[in-house]
């Protein structure tokens, strides 16, 4: 299975300052998902640096790094300028694992990089996986997805959704079925689209909801979800995060 990870990475952080750089028994948490990574099938794993100090550390543990602009406005951003670097052909797949996912599954970066490759109807593709906690359903911090029959996305939201008109009438005490979705923060790109995503004009709904993968949907490109059978381990944005996962390693 050929394709390319492509890990962002950015120093400045507000909830976690040098986030990357943090400190996961003894090695810095990019490196940490960097490694996870090299679990994959993936052929080259990269992280996509915006600091030399990045970098540095990433070469110190023997994991290849790309020193990239500082003045990305986003991670897509920051990939597709990595890609040129790498000189990736457009036909490629990179599969986009954030940088502060140090539990994630390598046979989860395997489904999203195989489901594109089946889907050549797709321009990326990401995941999801069953919602099964009312408090999740209704946290707007929580991304829920909706799929059509095929397995790609119709619309990705913060609201609880499908809503369940019937069900809800009474005020919403319980989950809608079939499950709703939880979508995951990672992406596979086919790389033709992935530098030509940031010159796609941001879409009304991308900044209603405060979500990227909008964009994508409102200019007519389609994503193919991969639903897995369990949610991927947790990711660190803030510093009681970054405890709970030292304490996992």
């Amino acid at each position: 299975m050929g394709y390319t990870v492509l890990i962002p990475a950015r120093l400045a952080s507000t909830r976690l300052p040098d986030k990357p750089l943090a400190d996961l028994a003894g090695k810095p948490m990019v490196v940490r998902v960097a490694q996870r990574a090299l679990q994959s099938q993936a052929t080259r794993v990269v992280v996509a640096a915006d600091s030399a100090s990045i970098v540095d550390a990433c070469r110190a543990h023997g994991v290849e790094a790309v020193l990239t602009r500082t003045d990305h406005p986003s991670g897509s951003d920051r990939l597709a300028e990595a890609s040129r670097l790498l000189g990736l052909t457009p036909d490629a797949i990179v599969v986009n694992v954030q940088g502060d996912e140090p539990l994630i599954s390598a046979a989860l970066i395997d489904a999203v990089a195989s489901l594109l490759q089946q889907r050549p109807d797709a321009s990326m593709s990401t995941a999801a996986h069953a919602i099964t906690e009312l408090d999740e359903f209704l946290n707007p911090n929580v991304v829920k997805a909706v799929l059509d029959a095929s397995g790609l996305a119709l619309y990705f939201s913060r609201a609880p959704i499908p809503w369940w008109r019937d069900g809800f009438s009474a005020g919403v005490s319980r989950l809608p079925q079939p499950a709703p979705l939880r979508h995951v923060g990672i992406y596979g790109y086919r790389v033709g689209f992935l530098q030509q995503f940031p010159s796609l004009p941001p879409a009304p709904l991308e900044d209603c909801e405060a979500l990227e993968q909008l964009r994508a949907l409102w200019h007519g490109h389609r994503i193919a979800v991969h639903v897995s059978a369990e949610a991927p381990g947790p990711g660190v944005d803030t510093p009681a995060d970054l405890e709970r996962v030292r304490k996992l390693f």
